[in-house]
């Protein structure tokens, strides 16, 4: 192959003549030209074919020299001998060559060339990559050289595209950015000429947007950054085949395309039996005893009635069309049977099992959603639940909640589905919807939470994830101006499906999980681990307002139990959160009140049950006054240990708690977020007693947690959430 010292070909021809050709990778000098072509900077270069043309070659630069092997069979060059540095003039270069053509790693390869190149200067060494996620598409990392990155992992992660800020944002989070800055007398880089190579990689139009369906993975390792600008010394591009990519019609208006979904004024039911009480039947009757009042039409090829209604042999030829179809059959007749409706069932919700979570339901799978859409029907599932909906009379598990609420759940999981229903009514959660979604074959999670944008009832939306399905709409749509509401993420499987043949530095790096940082850190979205941690964020959302204008940060603690208060304000500062002793007219007007000894009111504000006893407990109201006037916090964390009211005098001061709680609500409305930690010593006794106060504090608009901890996790996504939101 015949080289030239530059390259005839644009950055986007060099791409399109590697895949052709079926390349897996970009020699250097071609993926440096690509590189050029975007505007990065790279040392001035050329390839030899051999030794003297390599002196040759060099006679025209200045040195010294870096010396590099061309071969499609050596990835990593150094880890051959493939690599000479400081080359001092054209005759080294010469001697170089003729070396490292002995090394026994490159004498058996196929040497396409030599790579002569002027050395740059030194600098602060970056790592600038990107890869494809399988799920989410292109994105862009960056971290320090060296030691940084190879044994520290001090990198950071962005979905792409990036802007400016988040290029400037990634860079604060790496560990070692003071060196960037001039840490120790050392002089700073120019930070905005490496801000600048991040946006050619990774920006709207940058490498990895353009060719996402090209490009696999990208190491500029190092990028030489100094005061004098940021250079690409070395370019690893490794490619993919380009592939089509079948894009998910988006529903003009998805709140009347799911309106269905949740208000359905006609339902079918599927697999309904005249016999046994079969999963469909328990359908039925749990619609009965939870206030549905649309028709009922059970399908059944044979019966003329089922749970006392009417029923119908098929689909199509049920008295009006179907809003929303429970289908609960074997799976192999599903698809005919939901082809069946020729246009008369809005959405079906398919139960059954045995389609694409076993390798042998996978083509029965593509058949159903192949006949779905022909007639017309949006398909939910399979291998689901089934959908609760207060405000359609529409539920699945039995007991639930008929108050309509604001939280919005979407899951892929069905049984976590009805704990996240039933311990989320314990806590005093209320939703809009939860719909179980399964293998999610035809609609995918993020239609479903463009709804809960759309739909006025929610506030904010939970989400269970395991296979996001269309991962580039889901991000797409969390970046518009439609995500206006806050989403919590409990994702499963975040550590299962491991980069496991990685061959960049970006891709060994780039875990499963790292997308999902991203998400986190470029979208109104948080992530939490547990079931636990996902109701109470929910349970916050669902009764604070959040304030993009200002995030959460200043907490007043304020409760019984000196340890409590201790450990609560290390529980505060461990999530970013900052409980500080107060100065100036709060501190004086509270030690003022004079309240009886062992009271503390520095913040934490330590109140033993005597003190809150006074004034049979609304001497609280007085001490929140003068907080909410005169300490401003952000937030007012109060916590009780209701253990400690047990025995102490005929004056049980929590109801009048409660009802100072009330009060002061609407009296500082909007002034601070208030939450509410009602601990108790486990007995049956007092966490009876504790759930008639959740009732009341639910009434009062206050989330209620059982410990100090869960509460500062909760409040600190709160504020994750409310730097994210605009303004």
């Amino acid at each position: 192959m015949t080289f030239q010292s530059q390259s005839p070909l644009t950055g986007d021809q060099l791409l399109a003549r590697a895949v052709a050709e079926g390349r897996s990778a970009l020699d250097e000098k071609s993926g440096k030209a690509v590189l050029e072509s975007f505007g990065v900077r790279t040392p001035r270069s050329a390839v030899a074919a051999d030794a003297a043309e390599g002196e040759r070659l060099a006679a025209g630069f200045t040195p010294p020299f870096v010396v590099k092997v061309v071969s499609p069979d050596i990835l990593h060059k150094s880890d051959a001998g493939g690599v000479a540095l400081n080359v001092a003039d054209a005759a080294a270069v010469r001697t170089a060559i003729a070396a490292m053509a002995q090394k026994p790693a490159i004498a058996g390869a196929n040497v396409e060339g030599w790579l002569v190149e002027e050395m740059v200067p030194a600098g602060r060494e970056v790592v600038v990559g990107g890869f494809r996620d399988p799920q989410f598409g292109p994105m862009v990392m960056v971290g320090l050289g060296g030691i940084f990155v190879e044994v520290l992992k001090d990198v950071s992660f962005r979905i792409c595209p990036i802007d400016a800020g988040e290029a400037r944002a990634m860079l604060a989070e790496l560990k070692g950015q003071e060196l960037l800055r001039g840490a120790r007398g050392s002089a700073a880089v120019d930070e905005d000429a490496l801000v600048d190579v991040m946006l050619k990689v990774g920006g709207a139009d940058g490498l990895l947007m353009r060719h996402a369906d090209v490009v696999a993975e990208l190491d500029l390792n190092p990028v030489i950054v100094s005061a004098k600008g940021a250079v690409a010394v070395d370019a690893r591009v490794l490619l993919r085949p380009a592939e089509a990519h079948e894009g998910r019609a988006a529903d003009a208006d998805p709140v009347a395309a799911f309106r269905p979904l949740f208000e359905p004024r006609t339902v079918a039911v599927m697999g309904a039996s005249t016999k046994d009480v079969a999963i469909a039947n328990t359908f039925i009757r749990r619609l009965k005893a939870f206030g549905y009042d649309g028709a009922i039409y059970p399908i059944h090829p044979t019966a003329t009635e089922i749970e006392g209604f009417t029923a119908y042999p098929d689909l199509g030829s049920t008295p009006e069309p179907v809003d929303y179809a429970y289908v609960a059959i074997g799976a192999a007749r599903i698809p005919d049977a939901i082809a069946a409706a020729r246009g008369r069932c809005r959405v079906a919700q398919v139960i059954s099992s045995g389609f694409g979570e076993v390798e042998e339901g996978k083509e029965l799978e593509r058949d159903l959603v192949a006949k779905a859409r022909e007639a017309g029907v949006r398909v939910i599932g399979p291998n689901c639940l089934g959908t609760y909906s207060p405000r359609g009379k529409l539920t699945f598990p039995a007991g639930a909640p008929q108050e309509v609420g604001t939280i919005g759940v979407v899951a892929q999981s069905g049984g976590l589905s009805t704990d996240i229903i039933k311990r989320g009514q314990w806590r005093g959660l209320r939703f809009s919807g939860l719909v179980t979604i399964g293998n999610s074959a035809d609609v995918a999670p993020h239609e479903l939470l463009e709804y809960y944008f759309a739909d006025p009832v929610t506030k904010a939306v939970g989400l269970y994830i395991e296979d996001v399905k269309d991962a580039r709409a889901f991000f797409d749509l969390m970046r518009s101006p439609k995500a206006t509401k806050p989403v919590v993420i409990l994702k499963g499987g975040r550590s299962s499906q491991g980069r496991l043949a990685a061959a960049s530095h970006t891709g060994a790096l780039a875990g499963d999980d790292k997308a999902w940082d991203a998400l986190a850190r470029q979208t109104p979205a948080v992530l939490v681990a547990t079931v636990d941690a996902f109701i109470d964020t929910l349970l916050a959302l669902q009764h604070l307002t959040l304030r993009a204008e200002r995030p959460t940060r200043s907490v007043t603690l304020f409760g019984n139990g000196g340890g409590s208060s201790v450990l609560g304000a290390d529980a505060f500062a461990a999530v970013g959160l900052d409980v500080l002793p107060y100065e100036g007219e709060a501190r004086e007007r509270l030690e003022a009140m004079g309240l009886p000894p062992g009271t503390s009111v520095a913040n934490p504000i330590d109140t033993p049950v005597r003190t809150l006893q006074e004034k049979d407990g609304l001497v609280a109201g007085e001490i929140l006054d003068i907080v909410y006037a005169h300490a401003a916090p952000d937030a007012i964390a109060m916590h009780l240990n209701l253990a400690a009211f047990v025995g102490r005098g005929s004056v049980d001061p929590i109801d009048n708690l409660f009802a100072v709680v009330e009060q002061t609500q609407r009296k500082w409305a909007g002034k601070a977020h208030f939450l509410l930690a009602l601990r108790t010593d486990g007995s049956a006794e007092l966490d009876e007693r504790r759930r008639l106060y959740r009732e009341k504090a639910r009434a009062a608009g206050v989330p209620v947690f059982d410990e100090i901890a869960p509460m500062a996790a909760a409040l600190a996504n709160v504020r994750h959430l409310e730097e994210r939101l605009v303004a």
